[in-house]
């Protein structure tokens, strides 16, 4: 370049542009002693911060939903985890008090069985019931006891109520029972209150006996126990057969009709109680023979002699 040549002249764009970078600078170093003084910017900022929220809420709200939405999923999983678990322990719980409840009156079943034999000083052998066949032209139990733990046929059979029934059918393992409300039974019985002898014949229900033939002038009404009289040989005499539920006149109105509630629990139970001993009734009373007239001796002829004229 010459040296004659001048410099050159600054552009009018450079210009303004440096004047207002120095505008600017002197306003930041009055804005910082501004607000270094009295604070106004840090005010200023709040009210920004307060006038900008809810642009920050709306610009997080996708954000939120979707937690949200994450966490209730896992919530009502879990819910539903934590309730299928509570009803299966729920099941297991009520298998188990039923169980238990079971348990328990059999216990006391049990319990009312050696009391009742206890009780009664008995000779009793307890067998666990195998089958229980209820039909009504067929009322038997299988018993879990037979020959060869000395069960034999005949053998009365009793619980804590009162009267079963009788064994008809022994094998090595297992005994069957004849129950009382069997269509072909029939057991002498008396009315404890009155001692008036009848018969009980079963009618194929185990909630129900029958009295027949009873007359009409019997001491005898509802609500008066029925025991075993004895007669016949098969059944000990005083165990509870059951309780007169009700009394009406036969067809022919000649005689009373009796229905009986039976003492023994027939159809309930996984036990019974075999009588022991054997009864044996007692002897029937036997006529005296008459005596014989004495054969005169000498003595005697002699003196009859003498007194015949």
């Amino acid at each position: 370049m010459p040296a004659y040549a001048n410099p050159a002249a600054p552009r009018p764009g450079d210009v303004a542009g440096t004047l207002r970078l120095l505008a600017y600078l002197v306003l930041t170093v009055t804005l910082i002693i501004l607000d270094h003084r009295g604070g106004w910017l840090s005010q200023a900022r709040a009210k920004a911060q307060v006038a900008v929220q809810p642009v920050w809420q709306l610009a997080g709200l996708p954000s939120r939903l979707g937690r949200s939405m994450r966490d209730d999923a896992a919530t009502r999983s879990m819910l539903a985890e934590d309730n299928r678990r509570l009803r299966n322990e729920l099941l297991v719980m009520g298998a188990r008090q039923a169980r238990l409840q079971v348990e328990a009156e059999e216990n006391a079943r049990m319990r009312g069985l050696l009391g009742a034999a206890e009780r009664g000083g008995l000779d009793v052998r307890l067998a666990p019931i195998l089958d229980v066949d209820l039909d009504p032209a067929r009322q038997r139990l299988l018993l879990d006891a037979g020959s060869a733990q000395g069960v034999r046929q005949g053998q009365s059979v009793i619980d804590a109520g009162g009267l079963l029934g009788q064994v008809i059918a022994v094998t090595p393992g297992t005994a069957t029972v004849l129950l009382l409300t069997d269509l072909d039974h029939a057991v002498p019985v008396v009315v404890a209150r009155t001692g008036v002898r009848l018969v009980a014949y079963g009618i194929g229900r185990s909630d129900r006996l029958e009295l027949r033939n009873i007359p009409v002038s019997a001491d005898i009404r509802e609500g008066d126990a029925v025991v075993t009289s004895g007669l016949g040989g098969r059944f000990p005499p005083g165990f509870p057969v059951g309780t007169i539920s009700t009394l009406r006149p036969d067809d022919s109105h000649a005689f009373i009709l009796g229905e009986l509630a039976p003492a023994a629990q027939l159809d309930r139970g996984r036990d019974v109680l075999l009588l022991q001993s054997e009864f044996t009734p007692p002897p029937l009373p036997t006529a005296e023979p008459a005596p014989e007239p004495a054969e005169p001796t000498d003595a005697t002829d002699a003196a009859a002699t003498e007194l015949v004229p």
